[in-house]
């Protein structure tokens, strides 16, 4: 008798569900094309991708399951819905055919690194002037969008998502899981987007009332809202070339909180709202956080200070040697953009010299809170690594005793720390494969000369969602110069780094489909 393989995998089911993530999704582009409208600017592109959005995403609808949404179908949901939104998210940038972006290749780029928050970029001039306010402000857009999560937004808005719902979120969201802040899963999404939103709103207006008090002359309305909409997501995408470089002190000081906010778990502030602030300060994983910015700003705005990690060239001008508040606001500003994954700048730290570019690479591969909007490997995965070999340097000195692992008064399950260690591990060995990878590749691509480090940077800030690098890839710079093969490449990684990796590797794994 011959056995047949069976599907244990409903696919319609998920399918259908990423035609109504697209429908919905098919409304954002009204944001851009209001604007376009009131400025004079082309109104095509966010035609065209609001109508794409909704007639396929109403076209995938029909693919319909008989089935629930399991824990198979949920992972499948998550993965599909993360690449068909960057997907259709490029059709503004092919419609408009301005710049670098014209090219399919570039366009996957740029959106993907939009909705996974990375930062990254392959633009080649960005301004208003060459792009429009419109265009730049959708690129704004696609990262306050992914921040929070394209799907933990659905499942707020979305009766059909209600069921099955916490597992949708708990493979989609950032970290090891979500916590249930209500009894229904429902409005715990809603109050984490309610949180977002807000501090969305708040940063906005401490950006536009520093420029109305006179302290940012170029901190105008429009500014102030695309650099709110990037600054909570941990995006970092501007429509500065140089960034926040571009701002007055004042603000860079402004956006410091901001992103420590973005990088914090947003279940925490839903408890200080509550009135219990004090489960904010006892959180372990937060007061570790916070050592860790402390640490290495500390350590680099010193280095700043007493100027040996400055390179001898006439554009190191962000840091003045022997100022205090300059250097002080520079190894801050960089540390905390690296650890939250936010990635914007405040000087071009390419003209900083090896040995400090080498410590701060180190903060790419903190990553802020779990349940935050930073990437990366996440501040409570190091904590329990620590904790791990502390237990096991322990009990070979007391081999007979029992020393669980705790995280402030809970107990961590063996299954959880086990998972921890596979992830780890894993994220380095991606991160070795994908440097040699890149390495390789650079040496072939014509006028693209990469050193290790760089290649390093290359490889975690984009399977990192960190955005920006070393080098070629520096934060005045841009990931242009890489070979398409590069790209897609890194397109890749951008995708499985926003879903920590084992949410995308297990859906293309036979057992997932048969077993």
């Amino acid at each position: 008798m011959v056995r047949t393989s069976r599907t244990h995998v409903d696919y319609r089911v998920s399918v259908a569900l990423v035609g109504t993530v697209l429908k919905y999704i098919g409304v954002t582009p009204l944001v851009p094309l209001a604007l376009a409208l009131s400025l004079g600017e082309d109104p095509l592109p966010f035609v065209a991708a609001s109508a794409v959005m909704v007639g396929l995403g109403s076209a995938l609808e029909r693919v319909r399951g008989d089935g629930d949404l399991g824990s198979r179908e949920a992972f499948l949901l998550v993965s599909l819905a993360w690449l068909a939104v960057p997907l259709v998210g490029t059709v503004p940038y092919l419609v408009a055919g301005t710049g670098t972006v014209a090219d399919p290749v570039n366009a996957v780029f740029e959106s993907m690194s939009g909705f996974t928050t990375t930062g990254a970029t392959v633009l080649g001039e960005i301004s208003t002037e060459r792009h429009g306010h419109a265009m730049l402000l959708w690129r704004q857009l696609t990262q306050w969008l992914g921040g929070m999560g394209i799907l933990v937004l659905m499942v707020a808005i979305l009766p059909q998502l209600s069921v099955g719902g916490a597992q949708v979120i708990n493979q989609e969201a950032p970290g090891l899981s979500m916590e249930k802040l209500t009894p229904r899963i429902q409005e715990t999404a809603r109050a984490l987007w309610a949180i977002y939103a807000g501090f969305t709103v708040l940063a906005a207006m401490v950006y536009y009332g520093l420029h109305l008090a006179g302290y940012a002359p170029n901190m105008g309305l429009y500014n102030a809202v695309a650099h709110a909409l990037t600054t909570l997501p941990t995006g970092g995408f501007s429509p500065e070339a140089r960034s926040v470089e571009a701002f007055a002190p004042a603000v860079q000081w402004a956006i410091m909180p901001f992103m420590l906010v973005a990088g914090t778990n947003f279940a925490l502030f839903w408890y200080v709202l509550r009135g219990e602030p004090r489960r904010l300060l006892r959180n372990a994983e937060f007061r570790s956080y916070l050592l860790a910015v402390v640490g290495f700003g500390a350590v680099i705005s010193a280095v700043l200070y007493a100027g040996v990690g400055l390179a001898e060239t006439p554009a190191n001008v962000g840091v003045i040697p022997g100022n205090v508040e300059d250097s002080l606001r520079q190894g801050l500003f960089q540390v905390i953009a690296m650890v939250t994954t936010t990635g914007y700048a405040s000087m071009d730290f390419n003209t900083w010299d090896a040995s400090v570019r080498t410590i701060l690479l180190f903060t790419f591969f903190l990553g802020g809170s779990a349940g935050s909007a930073a990437g990366s490997i996440k501040i409570v995965r190091w904590v329990l690594v620590k904790r791990t070999l502390d237990q096991s340097l322990f009990t070979s000195i007391h081999p007979q005793a029992i020393r669980p692992i705790r995280l402030g008064d809970e107990v961590i399950d063996d299954g959880i720390i086990r998972d921890v260690l596979a992830f780890v591990l894993l994220f380095i060995l991606l991160f070795a494969l994908s440097t040699i990878l890149l390495y390789l590749d650079s040496l072939r691509t014509a006028d693209l000369s990469m050193s290790g480090l760089e290649a390093m940077s290359v490889a975690i800030a984009t399977l990192g969602n960190v955005g920006p690098g070393f080098g070629v890839v520096g934060p005045m710079n841009s990931f242009q110069p890489f070979s398409d093969a590069a790209k897609l490449y890194m397109v890749f990684l951008m995708w499985i780094g926003r879903l920590e990796i084992l949410s995308v590797l297990v859906i293309l794994t036979p057992t997932f489909w048969f077993d």
